[in-house]
C-alpha cells in the first residue's frame, strides 16, 4: 500500500508575532487560516516539517542538513515551548535512508528549535506535540549553504521514504520569502538574543525597503510547476537578489520536490513592518504512485 501526502509552505516572520492587534499582513493571516483549515481536513498521521534556524539551536557546529529526533521549542520571538512529538524510530529511519542515498547529513538527538520552526507549527497545529511531526533542518543563515538543487535532491529523497509507507504525510516548509533580515545581513556569526534585538531594531527601517515582491511572485509561480526541472537549475545567484532570508527558500524547494506535486499560492503580500515578503502555498491530497 501506499500513503497520501499533502504539500504546505508558508512563511514565518518575527513582526508576525508582534503584531499582537493583527493589524498588518491580512491576506497572509487569511491564508494561514485558509491552509490550517485543510491541513485539520486532510488530518495528517505524521508531519515531516523542513526548516531553518536563525543561528540559536545551531551555532558552534552548524550542519548542512539534519533529521532531528527530539527537540523543544525555545519560545523566541515569541513562538510557543512545550516539547514537539517526534516518533524517534521513524526519524532514525529516515536519517538511515538518507545517508544510503548519499546524503552526509548529521542526526541531531537534543535541540530547543527557535521560531524558524515554532511560529508556523503553532499556528497551524496550536501547540507543538498535536501531531507527530519530524523536523528535518537545513542550514539557511550561516554560510556555507547546500546549492538550492541539494535541497531539492534531499526532498526527492524524502518523498521516495514515505512513498512506501500507509500514512498520511504533510510536507511542510517555513521561511522566506524575500527579506534581509538585519541580524543577518549584518553579521556573519551567533551573537547573542539583547544584541540580536538591538541590531534588529537598529536597521529595521533599512530593510523595509530589501522586499522583493516582483521575485516572491516569480518563484510562487514556478512552485505552480508540475515539472521540477527549474527547481534543478535553480542557483544560489538566482536566490541572491531577494536577500540572505531569502536562503531560507530552501525548505520550499525540499517540501516542493517531496510531495512531487504542483503547489497553488493561497496568499502573498510584502508586509513592509514585518520587513518580509510572506506568502502560503498548497497542494491538493493524493495518494503518492509507486
Amino acid at each position: 500500500m501506499t500513503g497520501t501526502t499533502m504539500t504546505l509552505c508558508a512563511s514565518h516572520a518575527p513582526g508576525f508575532a508582534r503584531d499582537h492587534e493583527a493589524r498588518e499582513g491580512l491576506e497572509f493571516r487569511q491564508g494561514l487560516r485558509e491552509a490550517a483549515d485543510a491541513v485539520r481536513d486532510f488530518g495528517p498521521d505524521l508531519v515531516v516539517y523542513f526548516g531553518s534556524d536563525h543561528r540559536t539551536a545551531f551555532t558552534d557546529t552548524v550542519p548542512g542538513i539534519s533529521v532531528v529526533l527530539g527537540a523543544e521549542g525555545l519560545g523566541d520571538r515569541l513562538s510557543p515551548t512545550g516539547e514537539y512529538k517526534i516518533p524517534a524510530g521513524t526519524a532514525q529511519d529516515l536519517a538511515g535512508y538518507l545517508l544510503t542515498e548519499r546524503f552526509d547529513i548529521a542526526v541531531t538527538r537534543r535541540v530547543a528549535l527557535d521560531h524558524g520552526f515554532g511560529q508556523t507549527a503553532g499556528e497551524l497545529f496550536g501547540t507543538l506535540d498535536a501531531v507527530p511531526m519530524i523536523p528535518v533542518f537545513i542550514n539557511c543563515a550561516t554560510r556555507p549553504f547546500v546549492p538550492p538543487a541539494r535541497s531539492v535532491e534531499l526532498g526527492e529523497a524524502v518523498g521516495r521514504f514515505f512513498a512506501a509507507r500507509d500514512e498520511r504525510v504533510l510536507f511542510l516548509a517555513s521561511g522566506g520569502l524575500s527579506h534581509s533580515p538585519p541580524v543577518l545581513a549584518v553579521v556573519s556569526e551567533p551573537v547573542p538574543m539583547e544584541e540580536a534585538l538591538r541590531l534588529s531594531a537598529q536597521h529595521r527601517e533599512k530593510a523595509k525597503d530589501l522586499i522583493r515582491p516582483e521575485w516572491d511572485r516569480r518563484f510562487l509561480s514556478r512552485l505552480g510547476e508540475p515539472d521540477t526541472r527549474w527547481a534543478h537549475a535553480l542557483t544560489q545567484a538566482d536566490i541572491d537578489p531577494a536577500g540572505i532570508g531569502a536562503d531560507e527558500v530552501r525548505t520550499w524547494l525540499a517540501a516542493y520536490a517531496a510531495g512531487r506535486k504542483p503547489l497553488r499560492t493561497v496568499a502573498y503580500e510584502p508586509v513592509r513592518e514585518w520587513v518580509t515578503g510572506v506568502g502560503v502555498a498548497i497542494s491538493g491530497y493524493e495518494a503518492m504512485a509507486r
